[in-house]
Order: structure tokens, then C-alpha cells, then sequence
């Protein structure tokens, strides 16, 4: 929102929430229609096109974000720095708005201007004379218009809604208040209405035009250098008629010069050219891929995960990972994205972040955790993993922590056989055990004097079974294999560790397995408290569900964007923040295999550095 809101800043289908397409509906249904039922020289195609033409700009828009932060998580040609944050995610969330919005327009004016009906495929003089309307007038009065936004008088009420965002992401182009797309679409509509009323109109020529604004506003928000140097050597002018996403970001970071649309060479004329944007320009392209300190790995969780993720639809990453039912309208992009993982089969960068001095890193191998459950993919994931741990190390990398799967016992007893297979490892390998054993001690309400531990027992199930009787906690357990399992691991007195008869317990500690009868044969007000990597089904609405092991991360923790995975925002998993304690601190042994750090040293290191634990009262949600 501007600093001072002038009329008509919102769009007006804004109360219509994420049902604002339904407005299209109409025109969608009579465009199909009228194409399917009339005769062929009556079947008007540029009418009928209207819509595909509107999935394909989503589908441009979503690319270039999928592209821009995937390069900027590398490090390749990136222009700035500073953080994006949540903030920045949701005041851009609507960037689809200027694309209904087009889309209306475009349905009336293809219904009720003479001249817009049954346009031909390719008019050759009509494409001509869109591209000198769009160099000469287009660009011209967009200049002024640009200068003439940034006066204090409209700034405040409108275009400074779009200067919120200091780093830039490719839809940060079209987040203008709804006056201002009103006067860029006046503007736009020139080269288009001029080809409308002379005759010269055709699909190609709009659809080519539009693509093409959409292309440079992409590229100019995308906050990466991808324009090479040998294009301005071949032909130096080019300079003058294209402009590169270094140029427009010194518009954003320095906000009274480049004010062109795509052609500086208006900025040229009128002395508004930063003197920085050659030096900017350079500097960017030579910027090479960033080498984290600490480098996390994950995995996709489901097919439907990979919208989830930070390089995916960014309303989605913003929030923890929920179903969403029009998710399986995509199931085509859904299996294409699969067997694209598939086919690929290496590890990707995720995100990025700073925190202190330490650059922060997430891949993801690209497997789905039911994978990581068959038994004859382990040597592949075991593969994959093994790869990105020699190629971190070939990075320089401090510390690389395992997240979800890729630590389990059966796979690489907790990333033990890696320490193992390669025992000259400088870099530090972390399972994030002994932190996560400290969240759930500290999770556990004071006073509790026994908690039934249900689920697969794990590294994290043991040692918060020995801590927990140590603390002179009863830990209950109702199988009879699992009690005689934990008295051999454990070797604690039998008053501390006990075979129940009852599901009378109202604190349970529990882990993969936990079956659905378990679950509501549990007493009305039950505490589950997760000890596994993936939370357990909600079945009971009378009953609160912690969360994994997690904390909630420190405002200087930067360019924090995304949920990680069911996780709320700015919270971490126990696992993944181990890794970046154990750089801070900079210890020299690895946390993994049959090795755990002391608990109470790692949790009060972990409270040193700002990590925050997660309060019973706000963690545990009703169903």
C-alpha cells in the first residue's frame, strides 16, 4: 500500500478474495462456446484465445520466478543483496491482478470495437507498425509519466506502493495500485488500438507485444545480470535501445534516475542516467555462484511439494505446507514436474540466507519421501546424497546438516556411513539429534511425571527416553518388543522406564507409526509431542498437536521468505538449526551416526545465538 493511498488504489474485485477469475467466467464459457458451436467463417479465433493467451502469461510470469530466485540462491549475476522477506510476499501476492484485469478489456474490445473481431493469424505491416509505436510513442510518454509518478504528489498516493520493494522479483513489475494500470494500460494500448482502427491488426502482433512486456518487465525485476557483454560489443547502440535488469535496479535502490520503460535512451537524453549503471552492469555479470558455510539438505516430500518450495508458487512457500484442492487441476504440470526430477536427478539450490557472518544454503535431493521407504532406492538417494556432500566439501563448506529422510538408520545410520566412507572429511556432517532431544525436553510442560512413548524408535526417541529418566520422568511404552529394546539401550531402573496396561497418559512422545486407533484411544486433552521428522495425522479435535521439533529463528536470521515445509514463519527445524549452531560455534566434531553432543551445551549455545524456543500455548492448534 503507498504511504498515503489516493482513489482508486485497490482493484475492485479485491473483496472477491482468491475467487476474483470467476469474474471471467462469463466470457471464458460464451468464447468457447460461440467457438465450438458456430460454422467455420463464422468461429472467431481471436476472441476464443483470449483465455489460453491468459494461462500463458501466468504461466511467463511463473517461469521467470521459478528462474530469478533459483539464480539469486546461487549467487550467479546477482544485482542486490539485500533481504526479501514475508513482507515484500504478501503486499505481491496479486501480481495476477493486471492480467484479469487485461483480460477483461481485452474480452470487451474484442466484443465491441469495429475492427477487433476475426482477426487474421500474421499481418506483417501491422507487426511493423506496433514495433515503432512501442520505440517511439510508447516509450516516449512513458518517460514522462514515470518521472511524473515519482513527483511527491503521486508518489505517495500511488507509485511508491511499487518502490517497497528495494529487491526486486519479476512480478515486483506489474504490483502498481489499480490507477496506475489503468494509465500503463492507456499507454500500452496504443500500439494495439492504432492496428485495430487502420486494419493492420493481427493475433500475432498482440500476442507478440504483450509477451514482449511481460518478457522485459520479467527480466528487468528479476534481480540477476543475464544480458552477456559480446551483444553490446557486436552492436554498441543496443546499449541506447535495450536496458538490462542492472539498469532498473539502480532504479529501485537510487529511485530518481532510469526511469525508461526499455529503452534508455531516453534516460540518455534527458541526463537521468545513473553514472553507476556501466560499473553496476559489469560488476554483476562477474559475480560467480555464492559457496555457503552452511549448507542444509532436504528433500521433496510429495509430488505436490514442488509448489511448496521457495522456487515455487510463491504464495504457497510463504505458508505452511497444507492441501490446497486446485492442486489437482495441475496434475499434468505435477506429473511433468516428477518425471522432470526424475529424468534430472541432481540436487538443487533451494534458497539462501545470512545469519551473522555465515551464508546459509538449502538443497533438496529430488526424491519424494515415499521413495526414500523403498528399499531399492536406497542406494540411489544414498548416491545422491553422497554427491552433494563431496561436492560441498569441494565447496568449501563448513557444515552440511541432513533434514527429513536423508538421515534415517536404515538409509546411512544417520549420515554415519558418509563419516565413514570418507574419514579425511574437513567439512562437519550434523543430524541435528541432540538439539532436537533438547526442543522436545524443553516443549514438555513442567511438572510432568510420565509421557507414553508411541512410534518408531529413533535416535531422538532413545535419547529423550534416557534424558527424560534421568529427570526422574516415567517413560511408558505398550509394546512388548519396544520396552525390552529400550531397557537394553537405555540401562535405567525399571521404576523409570515401564510397560503400561492403559492409554491413561496424557503426554505422549510420538514418532513414525503412531496408528490411527492409537490416536483415538488417546484421553480428551492429550499433548502429542512429535520426536520424528513428519508430524502425525490430526484426528482428534479434543486433543493439541505440537509441532516437530522446531524453534523460532532470530530477525537477523535474513532473507527469510519461505515456510519450512509445515512450519510456521521464521520457524526452523531442530534439525536444520543445528547446523548453523554448530558453525557459530565451531566445533570440529560431527553430530551423526552413533555420535550426539551434549544436550544441555547445544541447547543453551542455541539460546545464545538468538533461537527462540516455541511456546506450548501459540504451537499447539486445535483441529
Amino acid at each position: 500500500m503507498a504511504s498515503t493511498p489516493g482513489i482508486l488504489t485497490d482493484w475492485p474485485w479485491t473483496p472477491l478474495g482468491n475467487f476474483k477469475h470467476v469474474i471471467l467466467a462469463p466470457w471464458i464459457i460464451h468464447g468457447a462456446y460461440s467457438f465450438v458451436v458456430n460454422d467455420g467463417k463464422e468461429k472467431d479465433l481471436s476472441y476464443f484465445l483470449i483465455f489460453p493467451f491468459m494461462l500463458w502469461r501466468m504461466i511467463h510470469n511463473q517461469i521467470w520466478i521459478t528462474l530469478s530466485r533459483y539464480q539469486t540462491a546461487k549467487g550467479n549475476g546477482r544485482i542486490v543483496d539485500k533481504p526479501l522477506e514475508f513482507e515484500q510476499v504478501d503486499r505481491e501476492r496479486n501480481w495476477d491482478d493486471q492480467i484479469v484485469f487485461n483480460g477483461i478489456l481485452f474480452y470487451l474490445g474484442s466484443r465491441h470495437l469495429p475492427g477487433a473481431q476475426k482477426l487474421p493469424l500474421w499481418r506483417t505491416d501491422g507487426v511493423l507498425l506496433t514495433i515503432l509505436l512501442h520505440a517511439g510513442p510508447v516509450e516516449y510518454l512513458y518517460y514522462w509519466l514515470h518521472r511524473a509518478l515519482h513527483h511527491h504528489f503521486l508518489y505517495s498516493r500511488y507509485h511508491s506502493h511499487h518502490h517497497s520493494s528495494i529487491v526486486t522479483e519479476p512480478i515486483t513489475s506489474v504490483i502498481h495500485p489499480f490507477a496506475e494500470h489503468i494509465a500503463y494500460f492507456v499507454l500500452f494500448a496504443i500500439p494495439m488500438l492504432t492496428t485495430i482502427f487502420t486494419g493492420t491488426a493481427s493475433i500475432i502482433s498482440f500476442a507478440g507485444y504483450v509477451t514482449y512486456i511481460d518478457f522485459m518487465n520479467n527480466m528487468g525485476h528479476c534481480n540477476f545480470e543475464l544480458i552477456p557483454n559480446w551483444l553490446f560489443s557486436i552492436f554498441p547502440p543496443l546499449k541506447y535501445l535495450i536496458y538490462t535488469p542492472s539498469f532498473h535496479s539502480l532504479h529501485h535502490t537510487q529511485f530518481r534516475t532510469n526511469y525508461s520503460l526499455f529503452m534508455p535512451i531516453y534516460d540518455c537524453i534527458y541526463g537521468t542516467m545513473d553514472k553507476s549503471s556501466d560499473s553496476l552492469y559489469e560488476t554483476s555479470l562477474k559475480r560467480k555462484e555464492e559457496t555457503p558455510d552452511v549448507l542444509h539438505l532436504t528433500h521433496l516430500t510429495t509430488p505436490e511439494s514442488i509448489y511448496h518450495l521457495p522456487l515455487g508458487f510463491a504464495s504457497l512457500s510463504s505458508k505452511p505446507h497444507t492441501s490446497h484442492w486446485y492442486l489437482w487441476l495441475m496434475w499434468p504440470v505435477t506429473l511433468w514436474s516428477a518425471m522432470l526430477t526424475w529424468i534430472y536427478g541432481r540436487t538443487f539450490v533451494v534458497e539462501r540466507q545470512r545469519f551473522d557472518k555465515l551464508r546459509l544454503q538449502t538443497w533438496a535431493i529430488p526424491k519424494y519421501s515415499l521413495q526414500y521407504f523403498l528399499q531399492w532406492q536406497n542406494e540411489a538417494i544414498n548416491g545422491l546424497i553422497e554427491e552433494a556432500i563431496l561436492e560441498a566439501e569441494e565447496k568449501g563448506v563448513k557444515v552440511l546438516s541432513l533434514g527429513l529422510l536423508n538421515q534415517g538408520e536404515e538409509l546411512n545410520r544417520y549420515g554415519g556411513l558418509y563419516v565413514q566412507r570418507y574419514p579425511e572429511l574437513k567439512m562437519k556432517v550434523v543430524d541435528g539429534s541432540s538439539l532436537a532431544v533438547a526442543v522436545i525436553l524443553n516443549s514438555i510442560p513442567k511438572g510432568t511425571t510420565e509421557v507414553l512413548l508411541r512410534g518408531k524408535l529413533t535416535k531422538v526417541a532413545y535419547a529423550t527416553a534416557f534424558a527424560l529418566c534421568q529427570k526422574g520422568i516415567q517413560v511408558a511404552t505398550l509394546n512388548q518388543t519396544e520396552y525390552l529394546k529400550l531397557t537394553k539401550s537405555l540401562n535405567v531402573t525399571e521404576s523409570r522406564l515401564v510397560l503400561a496396561r492403559s492409554y491413561a497418559q496424557k503426554i505422549w512422545l510420538v514418532g513414525d507409526g503412531l496408528s490411527e486407533e492409537e490416536q483415538l484411544r488417546a484421553p480428551k486433552g492429550t499433548l502429542f509431542f512429535p520426536f520424528s521428522q513428519f508430524p502425525p495425522k490430526k484426528l482428534r479435535k479434543d486433543c493439541f498437536y505440537h509441532y516437530t521439533p522446531a524453534m523460532r529463528t532470530p530477525t537477523s536470521l535474513e532473507n527469510v521468505y519461505a515456510c519450512e515445509n509445515w512450519l510456521p514463519r521464521r520457524v526452523m527445524s531442530a534439525w536444520r538449526i543445528a547446523g548453523i549452531v554448530h558453525a557459530l560455534e565451531g566445533w570440529k566434531e560431527h553430530e551423526c551416526g552413533c555420535n550426539m553432543s551434549n544436550i544441555d551445551k547445544v541447547w543453551q549455545a542455541t539460546l545464545q545465538h538468538g533461537f527462540q524456543p516455541l511456546m506450548i500455548s501459540t504451537t499447539h492448534t486445535k483441529n
